[in-house]
C-alpha cells in the first residue's frame, strides 16, 4: 500500500526570493492585501500575514537575485492564495482593477481564480473554492477541472457595496504549482514517498495531487520542458514551501518514509527540511492553526 498523508495536511507558508523589499512590501500590502507580521532588516526578510497571527508569505530580498526567462527552469509557476468566498474574490478583483494590474483568470469548475505576477515575475494565483459537494469526478475517479472564463460580472456583483480591507482573516495558502523536469519522478517523490494522492491529470503535461480529497495542494507540470534544470540559487522564485501536518506522529511517520526512501533531509527546531528532486525547498511542520 502506498504511503498516505493525514487528511488534515495543508500547504503552509511559502518563502519567495525578490529583489527589492520596499517595492515588494508595497505591492503585497496595497495590491494583494497582506499585512506585515514581522521584519528582519539584517536578514533582509519580511513575514506577511492575513489575520495578524499566522505567517503566510516570507519575502527574502537581495538586489543581486536574477529574473530568468519564463519557463526556463524547474521551480515556481505560482503560489495560490485561497480566500474564503466569492465576495472576497470580488473585492480582490476590484482592488486589482483599481491598481491597473494585468491579470489572467480561469474558472476551473472546482474554483474561480485570478492570476498575476509580482514585480519580480513570481507567479500568484488568488482564488475561491466552490463548495466541495459540487466538485465532480470522472470515470477514473479524478476531479473534473477545466479553464473556462470567469464570471467577472458575478464576482463584481457578489462584492458590490463591500469595502476592501485587505485579505480576510481566513485567507490561507491553498496550493502551490511548480515546473518540474520529470512528471514520473515527481509522482514517485510526492506520492509514493511523501504520501500525496493524485487527483487529476492534464493530458501528459501536468499532474495535480492533494491530501484529504482536496482538488489539489500541489500542481506539477512539464511546461518548462522535460529535463528542465533546477533554478540557480541566485534566481528569484521559491525558496521553500511548507507542508503543514496536524501532529507529531504524522511528522515522525514522514521522517521514517524519507529515511526508507534514502531522501536527504535535516531536522531544524522539530521541522523537517529537504529539497525535492528538482531543487525546490520543502519544510514540513506541525500546524499551529486553530480551527
Amino acid at each position: 500500500m502506498e504511503a498516505q498523508l493525514h487528511p488534515d495536511t495543508e500547504i503552509g507558508p511559502v518563502s519567495i526570493k525578490i529583489t527589492n523589499m520596499e517595492q515588494s512590501l508595497r505591492f503585497y500590502s496595497e495590491v494583494i492585501g497582506f499585512r506585515l507580521l514581522s521584519r528582519d532588516e539584517a536578514a533582509a526578510t519580511a513575514v506577511l500575514t492575513a489575520d495578524g497571527k499566522h505567517p503566510l508569505l516570507i519575502l527574502e530580498a537581495n538586489p543581486n537575485f536574477r529574473r530568468l526567462p519564463e519557463r526556463s527552469v524547474s521551480g515556481l509557476y505560482h503560489f495560490a492564495v485561497l480566500v474564503p468566498d466569492r465576495k472576497s474574490l470580488g473585492l480582490v478583483l476590484r482592488n486589482l482593477a483599481s491598481h491597473r494590474i494585468p491579470i489572467g483568470q480561469g474558472d476551473h469548475l472546482v474554483s474561480e481564480a485570478l492570476y498575476l505576477n509580482d514585480p519580480d515575475g513570481n507567479g500568484i494565483e488568488i482564488y475561491a473554492d466552490r463548495p466541495r459537494e459540487t466538485w465532480q469526478r470522472n470515470e477514473r475517479g479524478e476531479y473534473v477541472m477545466t479553464t473556462d472564463p470567469v464570471d467577472v460580472d458575478g464576482l463584481l456583483s457578489a462584492s458590490e457595496g463591500a469595502d476592501w480591507n485587505g485579505l480576510p482573516d481566513r485567507t490561507k495558502i491553498g496550493h502551490v504549482h511548480f515546473h518540474v523536469g520529470d512528471l514520473q519522478l515527481a509522482r514517485r517523490f510526492y506520492c509514493e514517498t511523501l504520501g500525496f494522492e493524485v487527483t487529476a491529470h492534464y493530458g501528459n503535461s501536468a499532474l495535480f495531487i492533494s491530501a484529504g480529497g482536496y482538488h489539489h495542494h500541489i500542481g506539477l507540470n512539464l511546461w518548462a520542458g522535460a529535463g528542465a534544470p533546477a533554478a540557480p540559487e541566485d534566481a528569484v522564485g521559491v525558496r521553500y514551501f511548507t507542508v503543514s501536518v496536524p501532529n507529531l506522529d504524522e511528522l515522525n511517520e514522514l521522517e521514517q518514509r524519507l529515511i526508507a526512501g534514502r531522501i536527504p533531509f535535516e531536522r531544524h527546531s522539530g521541522d523537517i527540511v529537504l529539497r525535492d528532486p528538482f531543487g525546490i525547498g520543502i519544510r514540513i511542520e506541525i500546524s499551529d492553526r486553530e480551527e
